[in-house]
């Protein structure tokens, strides 16, 4: 098993960092590897803002739900699906920009971002950072934008706590693969492997040392797919002139 691999398969979310600065230099070797990552057409349809202000952190940790962990983390990296220099692009060759009225165009963007994202978690994690992502970035969405000076064809996708972890909270299990990979075709029949991998989810809630509690996985996930979250979402793509936004 190379070096690589080892990193990606010792992945844990962190939510509890050190009084201390991530290097820029680091910070640069991420975002380059960004950069290098995979996308749509070569639009690169993604953007970040990095942010390291106290005060900038602790008003995005309120919007997401007062998350405690974006304002210790030395860096908090906002990921926008970003279709703001197609625009510029378009205008500069005299084009209009018919595929942004595509529902398809949103999952360009959100896909553009996930690889980022994902890109820029290995990349930390290469240097023994921890992070987290954040999703209740979309919260208050409208606010963020706001905040972060979003111009129209930009939305935030998902935030991202990077710095030195002052925590280890253990592997969290998996799905076992059988439910996740498919060959050829879908396999519908998961009950059977939902069920074994509820009492590993229950035993492995009962023993880790922090938090513990009882439950099983698809009792959490039924429980959090219960409701809806995100009121802004329709408003936030509307203003931000996206498709799938209110009719």
């Amino acid at each position: 098993m190379n070096e690589v691999i080892k990193s990606l398969l010792s992945h844990r979310s962190i939510r509890a960092y050190e009084d201390k600065p991530v290097e820029d230099e680091q910070l640069e070797q991420i975002v380059q590897t960004v950069q290098a990552a995979p996308n749509w057409i070569n639009g690169q349809q993604f953007s970040i803002v990095a942010v390291k202000d106290p005060e900038r952190k602790k008003r995005l940790a309120q919007l997401c739900g007062n998350q405690k962990h974006i304002e210790e983390a030395p860096v908090f990296f906002v990921f926008c699906a970003d279709f703001y220099r197609t625009y510029l692009a378009s205008q500069m060759e005299n084009k209009s920009m018919e595929a942004i009225h595509d529902i398809d165009s949103l999952i360009v963007g959100v896909t553009d971002v996930g690889i980022a994202l994902g890109t820029a978690v290995a990349a930390a994690e290469s240097f023994g950072l921890g992070t987290v992502a954040i999703g209740g970035i979309r919260r208050n969405a409208l606010q963020v934008i706001e905040e972060l000076n979003l111009p129209p064809y930009v939305i935030p996708v998902s935030g991202l706590c990077i710095g030195h972890p002052a925590q280890d909270p253990g592997l969290k299990p998996r799905l076992p693969k059988q439910s996740v990979y498919h060959e050829e075709a879908y396999q519908h029949e998961l009950l059977p492997i939902l069920e074994e991998y509820n009492e590993i989810y229950a035993k492995y809630l009962q023993e880790r040392s922090g938090n513990n509690r009882s439950g099983t996985w698809t009792e959490f996930v039924a429980t959090f797919f219960n409701q809806s979250y995100y009121h802004e979402t329709a408003d936030m793509l509307e203003q931000q002139k996206f498709p799938g936004g209110k009719k």
